[in-house]
């Protein structure tokens, strides 16, 4: 994105910036609802009508007479009293709302910015904010699969929905990144080598998905062993040969815990090929994506161990958005190599 007007472009930057910390802690409050298991609490499409809260007792009734009817309610929280469920009906509320507010705040700029640029240099914008608009539209087909013959959502859908987001503000930091003059390298590494250590990330955030989604942080509460073994006791290693390994709790931990094995050595592979190469301009990109990835490791590992403690779950989610953030950075600088 070329922009000449040098007061425009700080503005668009400001306004990326601020899209990215909005849709940040857009993520944070969609895992702490996955957390408190308040997904559910809102089971009809609101595009408009749900903009507001509830604001008399009728409508706290009418909401929660609605969450009566699905199975969580029935199976799970059958004795749930209305104060418990304006607990998670908030955490939904609140996610729903911010929803609506990035679509709003990402469109309206949008439509200025468009007017004092161009369509065609605000088209990588326009794709986002369909992405964004796609994602509202994600977020009720996750809801709507545990509205049915089960008491959670389809951890599959949860995954999506969770990979959408980090696409989205990994798309907007980037053209933020796009907007800065920032100093770029004079050589770098393979492109293709930054840009599997990325993909292997996001699957890495995918399965974690899988994890909160099935709940399999709270089993084999022992590391590095899962219980006795390396591998779980209760499965066989053939079982990872099947598709149905990703509907075994067991099994996605155990993914989840040697995937986060091969992006250590995947980065110390690219950490030792940049140094070895003395590309002294990556040193500080290379060493955030570290840094980051030190702590998802440890507060996953802490996180575990106290069997998903929703605290110490939502700082792993936290630490997660930096270092898929320092990764976007890195691979950015990696490819805008200077001539």
């Amino acid at each position: 994105m070329y922009i000449e007007n040098i007061t425009i472009k700080k503005n668009i930057s400001s306004w990326l910036l601020f899209m990215f910390w909005i849709i940040s802690i857009m993520i944070i409050v969609g895992g702490l609802t996955r957390l408190t298991d308040s997904g559910l609490s809102i089971t009809e499409w609101e595009l408009f009508a749900g903009f507001l809260p509830p604001l008399s007792e009728n409508d706290w009734n009418k909401y929660f007479d609605l969450y009566k009817k699905i199975p969580e309610f029935k199976v799970q929280n059958y004795d749930m009293t209305m104060n418990e469920f304006k607990v998670i009906f908030w955490w939904e509320w609140i996610h729903r709302f911010l929803g609506r507010f990035i679509g709003i705040s990402f469109l309206i700029p949008l439509i200025y910015f468009t007017y004092l640029t161009s369509f065609k240099k605000m088209i990588n914008l326009y794709l986002i904010f369909i992405l964004i608009c796609f994602q509202g539209f994600i977020g009720w087909y996750m809801v709507s699969s545990g509205l049915v013959d089960r008491v959670d959502v389809s951890h599959y859908r949860l995954a999506v929905h969770l990979m959408i987001a980090f696409i989205i503000l990994s798309l907007i930091f980037w053209n933020y990144l796009d907007l800065k003059s920032l100093i770029t390298p004079d050589k770098k590494i393979n492109f293709n080598l930054a840009l599997f250590f990325l993909i292997i990330l996001f699957i890495q955030i995918s399965i974690g998905a899988f994890v909160s989604g099935m709940d399999a942080g709270t089993i084999y509460n022992t590391w590095p062993k899962m219980g006795s073994n390396f591998f779980p006791d209760d499965n066989n290693i053939s079982n990872l040969l099947s598709l149905s390994a990703f509907n075994d709790a067991s099994l996605v931990q155990f993914i989840h815990r040697n995937l986060a094995y091969l992006i250590i050595v995947v980065y110390f592979f690219i950490f030792f090929k940049i140094y070895i190469n003395q590309i002294k301009r990556l040193y500080r990109p290379i060493n955030f994506v570290g840094i980051f990835l030190i702590i998802q490791v440890i507060l996953g590992i802490f996180t575990l161990l106290n069997g998903a403690q929703i605290y110490l779950a939502s700082m792993h989610q936290i630490s997660s958005i930096f270092l898929v953030s320092s990764c976007i950075y890195f691979l950015y600088l990696n490819k805008k190599v200077s001539n």
